[in-house]
C-alpha cells in the first residue's frame, strides 16, 4: 500500500514537473498600432509589424486560446491563398500567418486574419510548437479604424520593418537560401487557368455588303400608275307587257 501511494506520488509530481516545463506563450495583437508582441513567462521576445483586417473584414477583439496548427495551409475560401505557419484561434478560421505580401505590413489589408512576414510566422509556429498550441493565448486589442485614420498610414510599413533591429532579414521565398519554402508555397504546377478564345476567330465571318451606294443620287423615287379601262355603259331594263293564260283577262286576242 506504501508502495503504491509513494507511485502515485511520483506520478504526480512528475506531471507537475512537466507541466512547469511548458512556458505560457502570450501573443498581444494591437491594431491600432499593426504590432504584435510574443512573450514568453511574460518576457518580451518579439516585437513585430503585422497586417489585420481590412475595412469590412475586421479581426476580432479579444482574448482567445491557439488549438490548431498547419505549418503548409492554404486558404479554402480565397483561391487556395497560402497561408504558411497559421496557427488558428478562432473556430470559424482567423487564424496568424505569414504572407508573401510583405510591403504591405503596418497596415490593415487581411481578410482578417493576422499576417506576418514569413521568416517571422516560422519563428512564432516553431515557438509555440516547442511550448503547445494549447499554452499560447492571443489577445487581440484596439481597432483597425484608429490605423487607417493615421496620416503616416500609407508609409508606415517601410519604417516597420526597417525597425526590427533585433532580427535577421526576412527571407526572399524567390531565392534558394530559404530552404524548403520554394518548393512548398511554388503553385506553378496547379493547372493554368482557362484562357477564353472568341469563337468567331474560328469560323469564317460573313462580309455584309451595303444593300445600296451611298454615294449615288437615286433622285425621286418613281412610281408607275395603274391602268384602268373605262366601264361598260348601264343597260336599260327592258319591260313588257305580262302574258295571261287564256281566259284570264287582259287584252282581247
Amino acid at each position: 500500500m506504501r508502495l503504491v501511494r509513494v507511485l502515485a506520488v511520483a506520478s504526480a509530481a512528475a506531471v507537475f514537473a512537466a507541466n512547469a516545463a511548458r512556458a505560457e506563450i502570450s501573443v498581444i495583437v494591437d491594431k491600432s498600432a499593426q504590432r504584435m508582441t510574443v512573450k514568453r513567462d511574460g518576457v518580451l521576445l518579439y516585437n513585430w509589424p503585422v497586417s489585420t483586417g481590412r475595412r469590412g473584414y475586421a479581426s476580432p477583439s479579444g482574448a482567445f486560446t491557439a488549438f490548431r496548427m498547419e505549418a503548409d495551409h492554404f486558404s479554402k475560401e480565397w483561391d487556395d491563398a497560402p497561408m504558411p505557419y497559421s496557427i488558428f484561434f478562432t473556430k470559424i478560421g482567423h487564424a496568424i500567418h505569414g504572407t508573401n505580401d510583405a510591403q504591405h505590413l503596418g497596415r490593415p489589408v487581411s481578410h482578417g486574419c493576422v499576417r506576418l512576414s514569413v521568416a517571422n510566422a516560422e519563428r512564432l509556429y516553431g515557438l509555440v510548437q516547442e511550448d503547445g498550441v494549447l499554452h499560447t493565448k492571443v489577445t487581440l486589442i484596439g481597432s483597425e479604424v484608429a490605423a487607417l485614420a493615421r496620416p503616416d498610414a500609407g508609409t508606415r510599413q517601410n519604417n516597420n520593418l526597417a525597425r526590427e533591429q533585433q532580427l535577421p532579414p526576412a527571407l526572399d521565398p524567390n531565392v534558394q537560401d530559404n530552404p524548403g519554402y520554394a518548393e512548398r508555397y511554388d503553385r506553378s504546377d496547379r493547372q493554368p487557368k482557362r484562357r477564353y478564345i472568341d469563337p468567331r476567330a474560328q469560323y469564317p465571318q460573313p462580309n455584309y455588303r451595303p444593300r445600296y451606294d451611298a454615294d449615288r443620287d437615286y433622285g425621286p423615287p418613281q412610281y408607275v400608275q395603274p391602268q384602268y379601262a373605262s366601264p361598260p355603259p348601264p343597260r336599260q331594263p327592258l319591260y313588257g307587257y305580262p302574258s295571261y293564260p287564256p281566259g284570264y283577262g287582259g287584252r282581247d286576242e
